[in-house]
């Protein structure tokens, strides 16, 4: 078994020194490091160790830590960050989180256009919705309120939906690149992409070539049906979060939410992709020799934060094989694959991928070689033909 392109996927978000607000005092989690290039390299790299599919990496405009100052406060660019780490990475595929609500499709189309460039095919996007009034007073360009809330999905579709029409703007060919005639480029191989919409008005074409994937990887993390029903338009692949609690309450399990995601699929169909969404579960995870021995450091990190951890994912404190005994419930339910959250990066991004990645290779659930050189390939992706192309 070398492959799991048809089979079950890996994927770890990466959030500064964890998702457990305390994790940046734990010993080796290097907080002194945190806004340097060789912290996010290293993390990266032991990931692409584990053979994983893609690392995400988290932003928001707002700063985290709710304001205390026993949180970190602060982070580095996402896209930015993938940008620094591509070049010192070879395989994984590298998903910086995208905040539609605020930005401009044809600035951030080039951005993932030049990160695919960059690495050679391994970009994607997570497309994220603010609707949190602080954050738009950050602009101060418009009001976020309640009565708006549900068009920011709206928003945000249209926005991944000039994206790839700006990728698919410059033909394959486009570029003659003669030097003898003193020709680069075949005009008539560039293309207005002409976007009218309720949020965007976009001409084109994009001032950057057509990817090498052609159309980089979107994704979506969702836990409500506008939600799915975005990712159902725009997205390659959704996160969802069984047995967690999201924006609305608990979530569902694997089986019920995935019904849920191919509902919203039937409704508003996927021309932009050749098959169903991948769908991956989310999981916060503390990893340790035994079950006692995790749900004791859980104990310790909550206290030393003063409160329990809450996060809109599960939550597992247990053994790399309670890990993989969930992973092998969703694949059984029909997920394609999982997003795991270290709780702790600097004791849990190793415990995945030199403990739990061998257990999945134990039980065929993942693969032992990388088989492909895109994100799009390792996901089982076609590359996707350029919709104004001439026959």
């Amino acid at each position: 078994m070398t492959a799991p392109t048809g089979g079950f996927h890996l994927a770890v978000a990466l959030d500064g020194t964890g998702w457990h607000p305390a994790s940046w005092r734990e010993p080796g989690a290097r907080a002194d490091e945190l806004f340097t290039a060789g912290f996010w390299v290293d993390q990266v790299r032991e990931a692409e160790a584990g053979l994983l599919d893609l690392v995400t990496f988290e932003d928001a405009f707002a700063l985290p830590g709710d304001g205390r100052t026993d949180r970190v406060q602060g982070r580095v660019d996402a896209v930015l960050t993938a940008l620094r780490v591509g070049p010192a990475t070879e395989h994984i595929g590298l998903v910086p989180t995208v905040i539609a609500t605020h930005t401009e499709p044809f600035h951030v189309s080039t951005q993932i256009a030049t990160l695919d460039w960059v690495t050679s095919g391994r970009a994607g996007e997570r497309i994220k919705v603010s609707a949190d009034p602080a954050e738009a007073a950050l602009f101060g360009r418009r009001d976020v309120t309640a009565e708006t809330r549900e068009s920011l999905f709206d928003e945000a579709a249209d926005h991944v939906e000039v994206q790839r029409r700006l990728w698919d703007s410059w033909e394959d060919d486009a570029e003659i690149r003669d030097a003898a005639t003193g020709r680069f480029i075949d005009r008539e191989k560039l293309h207005y992409i002409d976007f009218e919409g309720d949020h965007f008005s976009v001409r084109g074409p994009s001032i950057t070539p057509r990817p090498p994937q052609g159309q980089p990887v979107v994704t979506a993390l969702a836990h409500v049906d506008t939600a799915y029903r975005l990712a159902a338009r725009g997205a390659d692949v959704v996160f969802v979060t069984p047995d967690g609690t999201g924006r609305d309450g608990p979530t569902g399990d694997a089986a019920s939410i995935l019904a849920e995601v191919r509902t919203a699929e039937r409704d508003v169909g996927h021309g932009h992709r050749a098959g169903p969404l991948h769908v991956f579960g989310d999981l916060l995870v503390l990893l340790d020799d035994t079950a006692d021995a995790a749900r004791e450091r859980l104990r310790r990190l909550d206290e030393t934060d003063g409160q329990a951890l809450r996060s809109d994912a599960r939550i597992l404190a247990g053994t790399a094989a309670d890990v993989a005994d969930v992973l092998a419930s969703w694949r059984e339910a029909g997920l394609t694959g999982a997003r795991l959250r270290p709780a702790a990066t600097a004791h849990d991004l190793p415990r995945i991928t030199r403990e739990l990645v061998p257990e999945l290779q134990r039980r065929d659930l993942h693969r032992t070689a990388y088989e492909a050189d895109t994100l799009r390939g390792l996901l089982g992706l076609e590359r996707p033909a350029d919709r104004y192309a001439r026959a």
